[in-house]
């Protein structure tokens, strides 16, 4: 029998038929809105990621990775001697950093790079926390590769959808690019301070080393610089950046990449971190601008400062540094016999203290070097023990009697010689500030002794030329590049004086004089009426000689002779001879060219000078011998071009003579090299301007002395006296070690005995003779006459005597 459900039980059946069904129904409508909820959302991501993308920079651009990079100059053996840049970077393989490096990187900027698609979404999401608390982005979530798109593809701006763009375009490049593509240009492009664009020129400026050279310690110190180069210098706040250092091990070590004692041992290495030397400055400064200057001209300053040029030159370091120290040698020596210029200041008895107290601040603790120079004030002037008692911050030495004598008052019109100091006391008051150089070490119960200095003012220029190739060896501009940048040596137009003769001279040769053609050396008048002028021209000392041979015109430097020989010539005719020999520079329409009255630049008369030792050939000088592209492609390579541009003979002659100026005239200083030697010496009439241009078979080398304010050096400096010796000092270093060579004479060339004062053959009765070259067939053939016979002179030679 079948029992009947009772009313209450069917009721609540239905009920829970009913629940059923509406927890179903509302199950369904949650289903649907959560599905289009979620569509909405994928329609709006993609309206979002659609509207960001339209405008996105294409990727493939990183496929050529070519950005700017270091310009390179190298000397002559290939060590580096400059750069030039815009951002200072050197792109290196990866293959060429270590492991160390990579690692580090990796650890202290984003650990799981190996793993992630380009984004790290942990990292991002902790980067919002703190943003959204901070009301604004003060940290970055980014990974290795969103640094690479921020630093390739966008810009620096932080707004969140810049954010976006770049968490696009990093996922971008993890699909087209492998992990170490990215490590590639991310190392290559991070900024690491102090002008350091990737991790070999960051090696560089703060270990001195390559990348594949640095330990842990480096590698380390470098992975915690990107978050804030300036920030955690090394240089600047070594504290900082040994922090950040020690971050970087610490990551490296959580990540079992290094262990404790591995990461313990790099903490305690002491890096040896010093600014990256200016090679700019310090070795070859005046001849790497000649070069920037040249290769910014020819291929633009974008080739010069971006595209990676690999420049090598002509110049040689060591002749380079000889070259220099010639230069402060002669330069302090000419300023002694001009005189000391007085103290720096004078103070009262009552400020030496303080003024001391400054001296000792600036030294920092340190104990004043041997041989550098400082500030003192003198304490004690004391003729009767002929010493004066200086001090130099807490310390006190002497300066010796013996070592100021030089110190006269500045006096052009007296002579280094002629004014000696005998007494302190006509040098020094008690309280004069004077600069000093320490000339022993100091050792505590040993007497300090100083010795007086002061700022040079004189500036000297020097080129050198290997002769056969036309190589520029080495070029100054000037005693201190720091202070002044200007090149004398090239940019500078100052008049040769008697250093223009030779160019004369040999112009005669190639027009019918012969080295023993006789000259009258006698008083002589040109009248100007068109400008009321008078000229009376005069030797060096105002004496005239009478009759002279031709070689020794130009060996004893002669003036009349030289006026007289340029008139016969023709003003034109010497300018266009000297055109052929490279005077580019405007040279004067008059007769006052025979003095050397118009400027040149040293570099082109030492060309000129080179004509002579190359036998009549004229080679361009060369600074540059190639120039490569960053990919090694020859853009620019050397040739020596010889070009014939005077007679062979002609060359060799004014060779021979110009030896006579170093054996017996004005050079005499430059017989101490004791080698064959051809120059000459060249100084203006003022006293100007000291020059010497001399030439060895080897190389061609001219030395300018002057101020540039176009002052006088004083009485007695001349071409010989300030010139030569800087020029001899140079060609000792650049020649040591190397054989004696000796001129060449050419075919074409014949030696004979003549009288030395007639220059016609010899008779018994000749008191001197000499031997002579002579073109062949120019050779003297007539007989000196008998006393009894001599005849007058031709009319040119009468013309002369009666000027």
């Amino acid at each position: 029998m079948v029992r009947k459900k009772s009313r209450s039980q069917v009721l609540k059946k239905r009920g829970k038929k009913k629940e059923q069904h509406l927890f179903v129904s509302i199950l369904k409508w949650t289903t649907g809105l959560f599905l289009v909820a979620v569509l909405l959302a994928c329609a709006l991501l993609a309206g979002v990621y659609a509207y960001i993308s339209r405008d996105l920079p294409q990727i493939n651009t990183l496929e050529d990775y070519r950005p700017s990079t270091v310009t390179s100059v190298f000397s002559d053996d290939g060590r580096k001697i400059g750069e030039f840049y815009k951002q200072r970077r050197i792109v290196i393989p990866l293959s060429e950093m270590p492991d160390s490096l990579i690692n580090a990187f990796i650890a202290a900027e984003d650990s799981r790079f190996r793993e992630h698609p380009g984004v790290d979404i942990l990292s991002i999401f902790r980067a919002f926390i703190k943003n959204f608390k901070a009301g604004t982005i003060v940290q970055g979530g980014s990974t290795i590769t969103q640094q690479v798109t921020k630093s390739f593809l966008l810009t620096p701006e932080r707004t969140y959808t810049r954010k976006l763009k770049e968490a696009i375009l990093a996922y971008r490049i993890e699909q087209r690019f492998s992990k170490d593509e990215i490590l590639f240009l991310y190392l290559n492009q991070i900024y690491l301070g102090h002008g350091a664009y990737g991790v070999e020129a960051a090696a560089e400026n703060y270990f001195g080393k390559h990348t594949k050279d640095l330990n842990l310690a480096e590698c380390s110190m470098l992975a915690g610089l990107p978050q804030a180069p300036s920030k955690y210098s090394p240089f600047r706040f070594p504290e900082r950046a040994k922090q950040r250092q020690i971050y970087a091990l610490n990551r490296m070590k959580e990540d079992h990449i290094i262990t404790n004692l591995e990461a313990t041992e790099a903490i305690n290495v002491k890096l040896d971190i010093q600014p990256r030397k200016n090679w700019f400055i310090e070795r070859v400064p005046c001849y790497t601008e000649h070069v920037r200057r040249y290769v910014e001209k020819k291929y633009g300053e974008d080739a010069l400062y971006k595209q990676g040029l690999q420049i090598h030159t002509a110049v040689n370091i060591e002749f380079q540094k000889i070259a220099r120290k010639s230069i402060v040698k002669g330069l302090t020596e000419l300023d002694r016999r001009m005189g000391y210029r007085g103290p720096q200041d004078h103070i009262a008895s009552l400020q030496i203290e303080r003024f001391c107290a400054k001296v000792t601040k600036d030294l920092d603790g340190a104990i004043p070097k041997q041989g550098e120079v400082y500030d003192g004030v003198v304490l004690k002037v004391d003729d009767e023990n002929q010493q004066t008692l200086v001090r130099v911050g807490n310390f006190q030495g002497t300066i010796a009697t013996e070592n100021i004598t030089w110190a006269r008052k500045p006096d052009i019109e007296v002579a280094y010689y002629e004014s000696k100091i005998k007494r302190p006391s006509q040098v020094f008051k008690k309280g004069d500030v004077i600069r000093v150089k320490l000339l022993n070490e100091i050792i505590e119960n040993k007497p300090i002794r100083f010795g007086l200095e002061q700022d040079l003012t004189a500036q000297a220029a020097l080129l050198s030329i290997e002769t056969e190739s036309g190589h520029v060896k080495a070029m100054v501009g000037g005693r201190d590049y720091r202070n002044s940048q200007f090149n004398r040596a090239y940019q500078s137009r100052r008049q040769p004086g008697s250093a223009f003769k030779p160019i004369i001279y040999a112009a005669a040769l190639d027009k019918g004089y012969t080295a023993a053609s006789v000259i009258i050396d006698s008083p002589v008048v040109y009248k100007d009426t068109e400008r009321d002028f008078t000229w009376k021209p005069h030797n060096y000392k105002e004496v005239f000689y009478g009759p002279t041979l031709f070689r020794e015109a130009l060996v004893k430097s002669r003036n009349v002779v030289t006026i007289k020989i340029l008139q016969d010539l023709g003003i034109d005719y010497v300018i266009d001879y000297a055109r052929k020999l490279g005077i580019t520079s405007e040279i004067s329409q008059d007769l006052s060219i025979a003095l050397g009255s118009s400027g040149l630049s040293l570099l082109e008369i030492v060309n000129a000078y080179s004509v002579f030792s190359n036998l009549g050939y004229f080679i361009e000088p060369v600074f540059i011998t190639k120039i490569y592209d960053r990919d090694g492609n020859v853009l620019e390579k050397s040739q020596t071009v010889r070009t014939k541009v005077i007679d062979m003979s002609t060359a060799y002659i004014m060779t021979n003579i110009m030896e006579s100026v170093v054996k017996s005239g004005t050079g005499w200083r430059i017989k101490a090299l004791k080698r064959p030697v051809a120059g000459k010496t060249g100084t203006t009439n003022n006293l100007y301007d000291a020059w010497f241009l001399g030439y060895t078979p080897r190389y061609t080398t001219g030395v300018w002395v002057g101020l540039d304010q176009e002052a006088s050096l004083g009485k007695g400096e001349t071409g010989s006296r300030t010139a030569s010796p800087i020029w001899l000092d140079y060609m000792k270093g650049a020649l040591e070690g190397k054989p004696v060579r000796t001129f060449n004479v050419p075919e074409g060339i014949v030696f004979s005995k003549i009288d030395a004062v007639t220059g016609l053959l010899p008779i018994e009765a000749s008191e001197k003779t000499i031997f002579e070259c002579f073109k062949e067939g120019t050779a003297p053939t007539e007989y000196t006459p008998k006393p009894d016979e001599a005849s007058e002179p031709d009319d040119f030679f009468k013309q002369g005597m009666e000027g």
